[in-house]
């Protein structure tokens, strides 16, 4: 809005100044109670934000945590678990959805975005490091479920193990009879300066947690999915631009892109479509986990947008795959918002 100098008087200035002051105001109480919640469900952001949210370099503290996996309680900023003005419109009503590793991060923004569109969702978290994530996830869910849904299920497990991967998906199928969407979202990932510092217990470990419990889940709650269910699996823009610190990871995650393109040829005639979501840098405990502290205060700062996605903004990809009014003619395809960078496949 452009003002002359001879319109610009006193009375004109101090409105504008007390709007302005308003405005900031306004947005300061609601970051302090958003902060205050440990999450964040906005209805709306102001104008200045959303320019902020496009493109320019966001700038985290810098933080590091010890173990993996990592908490999200303790992280600061507190990554964002829904999109702002986002709207629900009823599209999983009905559902059941199995997340792994839907305690915090991208998996917390998925459940909390599937029990707003009416999804009965159970998730799973590692018992005696998540505990506090998994409890803040389950009253969140509580909070946004809708009237038709069942009350929300946490299943501690470690997912590497194909015994466990069946304990989960039985306990899953005794509360609510069956599994209409699995989301295969737990990892790790550890960096490393050459492939020479990467030992076969580290290779194992990563690959059990990161690849080898997609096989397991998927093979017991076959049985409990019907035609029109999906599976939605979470692999990387590093399987498509590699990463030399995180060799073994990417290496996972690419698996994930060809596994998912397999198993979606095997299932189309059962009327099962799988995908998958490659974000790009994402705010989430995995990243003070993993890397220095130097390193999460420039986190995301190479892609073009310059900044690293909140939770929030990669959840979306998640409800479009497991809607089959969006996506009914998607199976083995893979949706990438990664912040502009460009990948081929």
């Amino acid at each position: 809005m452009l003002i002359s100098r001879s319109l610009l008087t006193r009375s004109t200035l101090g409105a504008l100044l007390t709007s302005s002051c308003a405005i900031l105001v306004n947005s300061h109480i609601q970051s302090v109670l958003l902060n205050k919640a440990g999450f964040c469900y906005n209805k709306r952001i102001s104008t200045s934000a959303s320019v902020a949210m496009a493109s320019g370099g966001q700038q985290f503290p810098p933080q590091h945590q010890e173990t993996q996996p990592g908490k999200e309680h303790v992280m600061d900023p507190t990554p964002h678990a829904t999109p702002h003005q986002y709207t629900p419109s009823n599209k999983l009503h009905g559902k059941v959805a199995l997340v792994t590793g839907g305690d915090s991060g991208i998996g917390r923004a998925v459940c909390h975005l599937f029990a707003l569109e009416g999804a009965t969702v159970a998730f799973t978290y590692v018992k005696g490091q998540e505990d506090k994530d998994a409890e803040d996830t389950l009253n969140l869910l509580k909070q946004a479920k809708t009237t038709d849904a069942k009350d929300p299920l946490s299943v501690s497990a470690d997912l590497g193990f194909d015994e466990n991967c069946k304990k989960v998906v039985e306990a899953v199928v005794n509360a609510f009879g069956r599994i209409d969407v699995l989301v295969n979202n737990a990892a790790e990932q550890y960096t490393a300066p050459s492939v020479e510092n990467i030992d076969e217990p580290r290779i194992e470990r990563v690959f059990r947690t990161n690849i080898f419990a997609n096989f397991f889940t998927v093979r017991h709650a076959l049985a409990h999915m019907k035609e029109g269910s999906c599976i939605i699996n979470s692999t990387s823009v590093n399987a498509y631009k590699g990463n030399a610190k995180l060799l073994d990871y990417t290496s996972t995650k690419g698996a994930i892109v060809a596994y998912t393109r397999g198993l979606a040829l095997q299932l189309v005639s059962r009327g099962i479509r799988v995908n998958g979501v490659a974000p790009g840098p994402v705010w989430t405990p995995l990243i003070p986990a993993s890397f220095s502290a130097e390193e999460c205060e420039q986190f995301g700062k190479q892609v073009p947008m310059g900044r690293a996605a909140q939770p929030s903004e990669i959840a979306p990809s998640y409800v479009f795959l497991a809607s089959s009014v969006d996506s009914s003619y998607f199976t083995g395809q893979v949706l990438h918002p990664n912040g502009g960078v460009i990948v081929n496949g």
